[in-house]
């Protein structure tokens, strides 16, 4: 419980800062809200760090602290050292290897009381403590220690938002199934669980995930970056693939086991609606889940039937327009069953582990149903068709929830080669109407001269000869 209070009150230094949407995959954008992070926590130790020295002088606490480079040190009017020449008191520093941030400050304050109180009793000495003597700090045997206290760690210099919950949660997943928790933390056994990862890409998540643990632990040792796999190739379903696939979801309701259970037994109405929104509005599976405006979506004053993105998402609040208008009537997006189900899915389930879940429900449903591809293949198809559609890069973009430079990345990325076929062709059958239409205005030109001619020589023709 204790823990538990110190955690929030951690994160407390977070109430007035709102951290920038910009995780949209970009690694400039996540770069702008680390930095933003942590010019907020610097003016947020300055401020704390000149309040604490305030209150040290309010409390005639004859103590007061000081920063050299990343640690806070106690500055007093001490008695030489024993290996002095001084022979007198005069203002020292102390260095108890106390880091300067936000909890290491709450560390110094209680130390900076205690050594007041030993000055104004008179019962101070040079003991190994304030010699600098002290015994080496306490380490981190195990990874489970590490693991213990990682989300704790992790949220004293984190604003707890669903993008910094979605970050915590899957390196504390790593920790789970790829690391073994009960061994000791050593350099050779960090090398040997890296090595030994089944693939590239776990070798690169346990990389990372030490990484980031050992720099908040302060653990010395070097855990060498491993660059994830290439992105494996993906075949973008086709416009007549997505709406085969949602057709599947019914098929699969009629040859299902009678076993389920009867509350469940219509469940597949609602991810079949589900689908059929991802595949219209290129969301995020999360977008559809964290908060919807239900009552928007079914109002009679939407009548562009966007839908409103919540702002606890990825890349915050936005209205989406839909990129294929006439799939709303084809998949009955507006029917009020299936998102009636969603409505009491979703009821009790509005936090982000739970949202987590449904998210991953989502993706299981697709497998349950047989569909060939995966729920983001739905997003990128859209990236990809609204480039086709000609509209604009930075339209698209933000109607995607993400920069411009990442949209173009996407459809780059997985434009395949049936897509550019087709972009050729319809290049090609614009360039046809083209030339069509100016041999059509060539044809209408000699058409007028050949009508001007015939008007003159009929003028000439109706003059009297004299």
């Amino acid at each position: 419980m204790e823990s538990q209070n110190e955690n929030r009150k951690s994160n407390n230094f977070f109430a007035d800062f709102n951290p920038p949407s910009t995780t949209d995959g970009s690694y400039m954008g996540k770069m702008k809200k680390v930095q933003a992070t942590e010019n907020y926590l610097k003016s947020k130790f300055d401020e704390e760090f000149k309040s604490t020295n305030e209150r040290l002088k309010a409390a005639s606490i004859k103590v007061s602290l000081k920063l050299s480079g990343k640690t806070i040190q106690l500055q007093a009017t001490l008695p030489d050292k024993p290996s002095g020449t001084k022979g007198k008191p005069w203002q020292q520093k102390i260095s108890l290897g106390i880091p300067a941030n936000l909890d290491g400050l709450k560390t110094a304050e209680e130390e900076a009381y205690e050594l007041g109180r030993l000055l104004a009793r008179k019962q101070f000495e040079w003991n190994e403590k304030y010699l600098g003597r002290k015994e080496e700090k306490e380490k981190i045997i195990t990874f489970q220690e590490i693991y213990e206290r990682f989300e704790e760690a992790y949220f004293q210099t984190r604003k707890k938002a669903e993008t910094s919950k979605h970050t915590c949660y899957c390196y504390m997943d790593y920790f789970r199934r790829l690391i073994p928790l009960n061994e000791n933390v050593t350099a050779s056994i960090v090398k040997d669980i890296i090595d030994k990862q089944a693939t590239e890409s776990n070798k690169a998540a346990v990389s990372k995930t030490l990484r980031v643990a050992f720099k908040m632990f302060d653990i010395d040792i070097e855990v060498k970056a491993v660059a994830p796999p290439k992105a494996k190739e993906r075949k973008i379903p086709t416009d007549e693939e997505i709406i085969s696939s949602w057709g599947m979801y019914e098929i699969y309701s009629n040859s299902r086991p009678q076993t389920c259970a009867k509350k469940y037994w219509d469940n597949w109405m609602m991810w079949q609606w589900v689908y059929g929104m991802l595949a219209t509005y290129g969301l995020r599976p999360r977008e559809l889940f964290m908060c919807p405006d239900l009552d928007w979506w079914l109002s009679s004053k939407n009548t562009h039937h966007t839908w409103k993105v919540h702002e606890d998402t990825k890349t915050g609040r936005r209205e989406v327009i839909p990129f294929v208008p006439e799939w709303i009537e084809l998949f009955d997006l507006k029917a009020v069953k299936p998102i009636e189900l969603l409505r009491n899915y979703i009821n009790e389930r509005k936090d982000f582990w739970s949202v987590t879940m449904i998210r991953q429900n989502c993706s299981s449903w697709f497998r349950r149903v047989s569909i060939q591809f995966d729920p983001y293949d739905l997003r990128h198809a859209c990236a990809i068709r609204g480039h086709m559609q000609g509209i604009p890069p930075k339209a698209a973009a933000d109607n995607l929830g993400h920069t411009t430079e990442v949209h173009l990345e996407i459809y780059q990325k997985w434009f395949g080669l049936d897509n550019r076929k087709k972009a050729f062709k319809d290049s090609f059958g614009n360039l046809s109407e083209i030339e069509n239409l100016k041999l059509e205005i060539q044809q209408l030109k000699l058409e007028n001269e050949y009508l001007k001619l015939e008007l003159h020589r009929s003028r000439l023709e109706s003059v009297p000869v004299r």
